[in-house]
């Protein structure tokens, strides 16, 4: 049901963009500083970073925050997520690296699917699962490589493993009985989840109407304006509960209704502060943004406040592609001014372009230097050799605070 509340608010779609960019903090060259701990406060603003397998240039865990984070280093996710266990790997719109203090939003998904894993884990037993555990409590932590003792069978699902060693641990991780303690690349290691945070169990769930203000506030946080498109993204089942809870913010003036010029017939809110906000603040910046960055991947909502409906077209045929096989979008300022499709060549070190689309008009002349020299620091992180990080970092994040919760 539509609100009945009058619309307060009007913005030109240049205000609803800044204040996006705002809340994805891309309007600032180091929002979150440039140390270890600068992971651990973005992946807690954002709420997630996805995870995704491609590697023609860096996997886009790493690019995200990197496009945050002018100083990242890979070693700093690696020291979050497996010395100071801030963050850890779960299931949102697809697999992500989600704040450590946020599990118990996370913890209910992971009891359903211990009472009904469904049938994308193949054939796995609750004697499978019972083995599994038995040896990492036995052995410590463990990765696929080092379960040599499988029987191949036959793919029963297009995505599951042939190992059933595999499907059990998938199964254990999506139900909460252990974690991925650390990743090289693709590769995964899993412990015991009690064992790996220190805990004696999980903490405990949160409560259906908590996990639904958890994730509208983490949109109002990351979006600035939002919809419930945006706010349920991949979640169509969860409009009417969002709805209703928005419905209940509006009454509380906790929310304010919006009109966002060019977009009058989608419903759009604010938070009152946000709206408050400096009207100017965004620092001039160019950002080479990855296809999966949470300002990207909701393409409707990126075609109507910039103007630019981007096409990932990893697995469009090469003659019907348009931007190139992973172009990247370039966000120069508030402005999306070209895609740029990237490939590293590791071997001979060097971040070959291999299509530059520009965008608009006239924006070569203004903008080539300023993205030439962002192409180059990209490609001094891309090429980058680092040492991992061995020793926690003094700022990180208790693991062990969510279960007092």
């Amino acid at each position: 049901m539509p609100s009945r509340i009058r619309p307060v608010a009007t913005l030109n779609i240049r205000r609803a963009r800044r204040l996006w960019l705002a809340a994805q903090r891309l309007h600032q060259p180091a929002p979150f500083g440039g140390d270890a701990a600068a992971t651990r406060l973005a992946v807690e603003h954002l709420g997630y970073v996805q995870i995704d397998t491609i590697h023609v240039i860096e996997r886009c865990h790493h690019h995200i925050l990197y496009s945050r984070i002018p100083d990242y280093r890979r070693a700093h996710l690696q020291q979050a997520q497996s010395v100071d266990k801030s963050v850890f790997e779960y299931w949102t719109h697809a697999l992500s690296y989600v704040p450590t203090r946020d599990i118990r939003f996370f913890t209910g998904a992971m009891k359903r699917h211990r009472a009904s894993p469904g049938g994308w884990f193949g054939s796995a037993t609750p004697q499978d699962i019972r083995k599994m555990l038995a040896r990492l409590r036995a052995e410590g932590p463990l990765s696929i490589r080092d379960i040599d003792d499988d029987v191949l069978v036959d793919k029963i699902h297009p995505w599951a493993s042939r190992k059933p060693s595999k499907r059990a641990l998938q199964l254990a991780f999506y139900s909460g009985l252990v974690t991925i303690a650390a990743r090289t690349g693709m590769l995964k290691t899993y412990e015991l989840m009690d064992r790996h945070f220190g805990w004696e169990r999980l903490p405990r769930p949160a409560s259906e109407r908590e996990t639904l203000a958890y994730r509208l506030d983490r949109a109002l946080r990351t979006q600035g304006v939002v919809s419930l498109d945006s706010v349920c993204h991949l979640d169509a089942a969860s409009k009417p509960a969002i709805r209703t809870l928005i419905e209940t913010r509006l009454r509380k003036a906790e929310l304010v209704p919006v009109i966002v010029e060019g977009a009058e017939k989608v419903e759009h809110w604010a938070s009152p502060d946000t709206l408050d906000g400096p009207t100017d603040t965004t620092a001039p910046t160019v950002h080479l943004l990855s296809p999966f960055d949470p300002l990207i991947i909701q393409r409707k909502r990126l075609k109507l406040f910039f103007g630019y409906e981007h096409r990932f077209e990893a697995y469009v045929p090469k003659e019907k592609r348009i931007f190139g096989y992973f172009a990247l979008p370039v966000l120069v300022d508030d402005t999306v001014v070209a895609a740029i499709d990237l490939k590293t060549d590791r071997q001979a070190g060097k971040l070959l372009v291999q299509q530059w689309t520009w965008l608009g008009r006239g924006t070569a002349r203004a903008h080539k230097r300023r993205i030439e020299e962002e192409l180059h620091r990209f490609e001094r992180f891309q090429l980058a050799r680092e040492e991992p990080i061995l020793s926690p970092a003094p700022s990180a994040a208790s693991p062990s605070s969510p279960a007092a919760s």
